[in-house]
């Protein structure tokens, strides 16, 4: 099982797992302590809450636990299936902790949704430059296993004709050096990428280019401002194709 105690132990390999040094998780980790019991009241007392307060299982990981976890799935985007197999917690703990996790951690630490705040804001090319390297990111979704839902019509909706399984989809927007700059909500493993991205994309600079596969053919048509170039793989090979507008074709 792996969890704080066993991973602090190798400081190497905890940076590269997290992404944090041992002695900056603990200092991120004491932040999200002080903040966590005024969190979880509040959240509970929501008004849409179907449950008593202190109803329902109780979590089987510690908040430390439940910390690290969200880093390795933020820092590695490991699925949430090889999460609950390291943690020894099922796949659907694994995916209602990071939900529940997320907006505390966001308060302290820059996730997914604040890196794309700080993107809308960038303005000097410098600045540009060095949030996306050679003025480029990549935009692509990914798919996670789920257990099969027991409701009827879920079991439709999230069935993926892709994966042939039952799935939760994302969209991912990263820089050049792997950095998450924008990530949208788990949808339906049924939706389609493009229809993932009309729902929510990044907003970036006019002079960053984002590369695309074709999944999202068609968004020149919709969005013929968009810098952006579409990637087809041929004979094992990726071959980036730029749109020609004039002529309705690729060169």
């Amino acid at each position: 099982m792996l969890n704080y105690s066993t991973l602090s132990k190798n400081p190497s390999h905890f940076r590269n797992f997290s992404g944090l040094e041992v002695q900056e998780f603990d200092t991120l980790n004491l932040k999200i302590k002080e903040k966590y019991d005024a969190y979880e009241q509040k959240r509970l007392a929501r008004e849409d809450r179907k449950r008593a307060v202190g109803a329902g299982h109780p979590f089987k990981l510690s908040l430390t636990d439940r910390l690290l976890m969200l880093l390795l799935y933020y820092h590695m985007y490991t699925s949430s299936t090889l999460l609950g197999y390291l943690f020894c917690i099922s796949q659907t703990s694994v995916l209602k902790t990071i939900r529940k996790l997320e907006p505390l951690v966001s308060e302290v630490l820059p996730l997914p949704k604040k890196e794309n705040s700080k993107v809308k804001k960038l303005e000097t090319v410098d600045i540009i430059e060095a949030m996306f390297p050679g003025s480029k990111a990549f935009l692509d979704a990914t798919e996670q296993e789920i257990p099969r839902p027991k409701a009827k019509h879920k079991r439709k909706t999230h069935y993926s004709g892709k994966r042939k399984k039952h799935t939760v989809k994302t969209q991912l927007s990263v820089n050049k050096k792997g950095l998450i700059v924008h990530k949208t909500a788990h949808v339906k493993g049924s939706m389609h990428d493009y229809a993932l991205y009309k729902r929510s994309h990044p907003h970036l600079p006019d002079n960053v280019r984002l590369d695309l596969d074709l999944g999202y053919l068609g968004i020149r048509d919709d969005y013929p401002k968009l810098n952006c170039m579409l990637l087809f793989q041929e004979e094992e090979s990726w071959t980036g194709q730029t749109w020609c507008q004039g002529t309705g074709a690729f060169s």
